[in-house]
């Protein structure tokens, strides 16, 4: 049987490893935590590894460090021209500051993210306003999540101790009411633009057009007066060796020469010639012996 120093005894060991349990925590790499003496913050700069505390005066508080999303609920902004659209996005985030972190949301991640959800929708809601709808789809996209990311970060940092890494845009929609009329109006601008393209394409072919066609007649009167002048030379060496050949024999060369005139004469026998038959053309003709 225990007696009752033996019980007392286990109860003051039972006691001792209590609060020697209660004395030790342990922080891991993936957390951050704060030291607490009645609920007021006492130290936050507790680094990662085995630590000691005062039992029931200190009470950690451990949160994650790692990079946590805020997915935002879809929606609706007003773009610079008044257009309506639904943008559906998220935040990527990590505590920093755990003593402004534990402040500001009293340790609650649920409360830190609905905080930060509407700092997200403030910064979409000014951001969008300052654009057009062009701009927001596509135009100036990247820019617009770069300046809110900053400015995000600045403010999150400042009021809730977390550093926002990223904030992106999932989706972008129009409303129903208006979805139509845009559209309408981007297949109307698009149209026209694909007019002033295709009018730009027919006034550059007729330049190119015409520039061929004028090329074509410079190179044809250029070739014309080369073939002019080759067949100049040519004619001009043929009578230079005809009139050599033909100088060597005069009479030889006016016989000839009649000849050429008689078969030219009577190359038809429809042709009808009138002239004296003992005109200079007949020399040769009237010459003729009949042995």
């Amino acid at each position: 049987m225990i007696n009752g120093k033996s019980l007392v005894g286990i109860i003051v060991l039972a006691l001792l490893s209590l609060l020697g349990t209660n004395a030790v925590f342990v922080v891991s790499e993936f957390e951050r935590a704060v030291l607490l003496e009645f609920g007021k913050v006492v130290r936050s700069d507790i680094s990662p590894g085995l630590h000691f505390k005062l039992p029931v005066i200190n009470e950690v508080r451990k949160f994650d460090a790692r990079i946590l999303t805020s997915d935002a609920p879809p929606e609706r902004y007003l773009t610079l021209e008044k257009k309506a659209v639904i943008v559906d996005s998220f935040a990527k985030f990590r505590v920093e500051n755990v003593q402004v972190f534990y402040t500001s949301t009293s340790g609650d991640e649920r409360r830190a993210e609905e905080l930060l959800k509407e700092r997200i929708n403030d910064g979409l809601r000014n951001e969008i306003g300052k654009r057009s709808l062009h701009e927001v789809v596509s135009g100036e996209r990247d820019e617009l999540m770069l300046v809110l990311t900053e400015n995000l970060n600045k403010v999150a940092s400042d009021e809730l101790g977390v550093s926002v890494i990223d904030v992106r845009v999932k989706r972008i929609d129009l409303p129903p009411e208006v979805s139509q009329s845009v559209y309408d109006r981007m297949n109307t601008e698009r149209d026209i633009e694909a007019r002033e393209h295709r009018a730009k394409g027919q006034e550059l072919a007729v330049g190119i057009r015409a520039d061929a066609d004028k090329q074509r007649e410079v190179i044809l009167a250029e070739a014309y007066s080369e073939a002019e002048k080759t067949r100049g030379e040519g004619d001009a060496l043929a009578a230079s060796i005809y009139a050599s050949a033909f100088q060597k024999d005069e009479k030889f060369y006016e016989f000839y020469r009649s000849m050429t005139a008689y078969r030219k004469t009577f190359s038809s026998k429809g042709d009808v010639l009138l002239i004296q038959p003992d005109s200079e053309f007949f020399k040769y003709m009237n010459n003729i012996r009949l042995d």
